[in-house]
This record gives structure tokens, C-alpha cells and sequence, in this order.
């Protein structure tokens, strides 16, 4: 008898027994202690619903927009590197379950299947998410590649110039393909499912770059071409310079400072994400939701913004909406579902989002996403004010 799916968190649970330990904790971890990746989570439970009732339900909608481009609800699929290793030509079949239900899918550049695989096989654009490298040809490359393959959107990120250290996949030798080990190998074993897919398909590596990157031109001369080629010297002025090459529109990923967002203003963006990079990067920073009110007060209306990090619901995306959000992302929760159950898996996701998202909007009273706002929430005195520089930015 198929299990019963009535949350994210029953993905979960399917996900980690059916997903080898290494690609597991690839994508439930953060870096270092792990704080940000934990409160990315916890300070949406720190959030109050207000219940309205007496309000004519009939009618609802939480169909919206994003960057122009309408949407069945304002919810993307973020991207992931990675996602082939998690189930076997992953970024196709999520791709896939994003078109059919009517949200955009973003791409990586760490994927394992190209972006000419996933244009092949789905029938409208996708995003898709660019990291700056040293290699400046190949990042040209990268940009008219996706532009021949009919992506909509660059989504560029920002806080990923230097490796955040994430203790656990070090620990378990994580790569692409896997480096074995006497204990990964004895859990793949216990990985039938996983295992026979991987072995039905021919993506198995990093597909964006081995082939094209120069000097890669298999499996082992990728891992420490990866290692050495994520750009540090990343500034506006290069920023600039992609959105110029790009001539499309760009969202901008990984902002969390009010004064980064505003910068992004200047350098012309269409949307900005507020992220940080789902607690994988700088430990100790505050949780995307919690910054979310301080960047939207800091520009406005005059950039779109996007939220992303630690949304496992309905009710979440719900929450980031009424703070001013005009577009969030899932990650993990996508993950889950198809780490769990393949394209089928991405699309249950999906539904219960969906789901509850709807459910959640009638009974705070409201009919239409686009009313939603500050006056269906309750929030903590000093959700937004406890925390200030200690001393005025450089």
C-alpha cells in the first residue's frame, strides 16, 4: 500500500531511508554548529497566525507572479547542486514536476544533469543559477549556454566566493561520483532502489562542467578543478558586468544585509533573494525570515523580493508572504520528495504546499493572495529590533 502524504515531513522521512547517508547529509546540514541552518527553521514557529472568520471563502486564489512570470502559487524550486546524486537524473524529473504544476525551476550549476539535458526534456524555461568562477571563458560559456537553451532568468549567487565548511560532508568523503569508503560503501549496499536507478543512468557528474570546463574531461580531473575555481574577487563591478552579458532578467541570491540590497538596486536587478544560503555558508547569521521585514523596508517596491531558507510549508510561505515577500524558494523540501519518490515525490511536495498554503489563507480570512500582509500575523516584540550592528557599517 503507497504511504500516505499529508506533510513535507512524511518526504522526509521516506527520503532518508531510501537516499544513501552522503548525499542525506549533503542536503540536511549546515556549516559549522549549524545555527543558521536550525534557526532558518525555528524562527518561522516563532510566528503567530491571526484567525479571522465570518469572511465569504468561495472563490479563493494564491495563483501570482513572479519576475513577471505568472505562477500557480509564488513558490520556486531553488537550486541544488547535486540533485541527480540524490535520485537518478534529478534535476530532469524535478524540472519536470515543476513545469506540469506551474512553478518556475532553478537550475545549478553544480548539477549533475546539464542544462541542455534538462531543456531536452521539458517544454518551457527554466532558471538557472549561476556561480562566478575564476574561469572567466567558462562562466561566458555558461551564460550563452543558457541563454540557447531558452532560460528565462539568471539567478546569480552572491555568498558562495569561499566554502562555508560543512563538517559532515567532509566526514563522509562526499563528491560526484562518491568517494567509497569501507562505511559508504556498506550503506549504498543498503540502498537497492537508489542504486539500481544510478545504475540505469549515464549522469553521474557534475554535467555543466565536465566537457566544457578546459581540462576537464572526466571524473578525475573535476574534484579539484571545483575546489580551486569559485571566484572570491565577486563585486558589484563584476556583477555589472554579467547582467550586461546576460541582457535578461537577474535575481540576485543571497542577500541578507539591507545594505546589499540596496546595492543590488543600483546594479539593476529585477528580484533579490533574500538567503543565506540555507545556513551553509556563514554560521551565526540571522535566519532568512527573520531579516526578511528589513530588506523589504529597505527597498520597497523597487526591486521584487524573493525569500529562501528553512520553508517546510504551506503556513511558511504564507508567513513570508504577509512580511513582504513577493516569491519564496524550497530546497530541501523539493529534495525530500524526490529523494523519497522521484518526479512523483517533487510534485507531492508541491500539492501539500499548495495545500496548506490555501487552507491557511481562508482561515487568517483572506480570499486572495495578493491581500495577504503584517495585519495576518502575529509577531514577537524584538522580532525585528533586538539585534544591531555594533558599530555603524564600512
Amino acid at each position: 500500500m503507497p504511504p500516505v502524504i499529508t506533510t513535507v515531513d512524511d518526504l522526509h522521512a521516506l527520503y532518508r531511508r531510501r537516499v544513501p547517508r552522503m548525499f542525506y547529509d549533503y542536503c540536511q546540514s549546515g556549516s559549522w554548529t549549524e545555527q543558521t541552518f536550525r534557526e532558518n527553521e525555528t524562527d518561522f514557529d516563532l510566528i503567530r497566525l491571526r484567525q479571522r472568520v465570518a469572511v465569504d471563502m468561495e472563490g479563493r486564489s494564491v495563483a501570482g507572479t513572479m519576475i513577471g512570470r505568472e505562477v500557480t502559487m509564488p513558490v520556486a524550486l531553488a537550486p541544488v547542486g547535486l540533485t541527480g546524486m540524490q535520485y537518478a537524473d534529478g534535476e530532469i524529473l524535478a524540472a519536470r514536476a515543476a513545469e506540469a504544476f506551474g512553478v518556475p525551476f532553478t537550475l545549478s550549476t553544480m548539477s549533475i544533469c546539464s542544462i541542455e539535458d534538462v531543456a531536452e526534456h521539458t517544454t518551457k524555461p527554466f532558471w538557472f543559477q549561476l556561480y562566478v568562477m575564476k574561469d572567466e571563458d567558462f562562466v561566458d560559456r555558461l551564460i550563452e549556454r543558457a541563454r540557447a537553451a531558452g532560460c528565462d532568468a539568471l539567478v546569480l549567487t552572491l555568498d558562495l566566493q569561499i566554502l562555508g565548511q560543512r563538517h559532515k560532508d567532509l566526514k563522509n568523503g562526499l563528491s560526484a561520483p562518491p568517494k567509497l569508503t569501507p562505511a559508504s560503501i556498506a550503506n549504498l549496499a543498503t540502498k537497492v532502489r537508489w542504486g539500481m536507478g544510478m545504475a540505469r543512468t549515464k549522469r553521474r557528474f557534475f554535467g555543466n562542467i565536465v566537457g566544457h570546463a578546459k581540462g576537464v574531461g572526466d571524473a578525475s580531473s573535476l574534484s579539484s578543478w571545483t575546489a580551486e575555481q569559485f571566484d572570491p574577487r565577486l563585486d558589484w563591478d563584476k556583477i555589472r558586468r554579467i547582467k550586461d552579458k546576460w541582457g535578461g532578467k537577474l535575481i540576485l541570491k543571497g542577500i541578507l544585509d539591507a545594505e546589499d540590497a540596496r546595492m543590488a538596486l543600483q546594479v539593476g536587478a529585477d528580484a533579490i533573494v533574500v538567503s543565506n544560503h540555507g545556513g551553509r555558508q556563514l554560521d551565526g547569521a540571522l535566519s532568512s525570515i527573520r531579516m526578511l521585514p528589513e530588506i523589504v523596508d529597505a527597498v520597497g517596491d523597487r526591486v521584487e523580493v524573493h525569500m529562501d531558507g528553512g520553508i517546510r510549508s504551506g503556513q511558511d510561505v504564507l508567513k513570508a508572504l504577509a512580511l513582504g515577500a513577493k516569491g519564496t524558494y524550497i530546497g530541501r523540501a523539493f529534495v525530500y520528495g524526490l529523494g523519497a519518490m522521484g518526479q512523483q515525490g517533487v510534485t507531492h511536495a508541491l500539492e501539500v504546499i499548495r495545500k496548506e498554503l490555501d487552507t491557511t489563507m481562508a482561515l487568517c480570512g483572506e480570499k486572495d493572495i495578493h491581500d495577504l500582509g503584517p495585519h495576518n500575523l502575529l509577531v514577537p516584540r524584538g522580532f525585528r529590533g533586538d539585534w544591531e550592528p555594533a558599530a555603524p557599517p564600512r
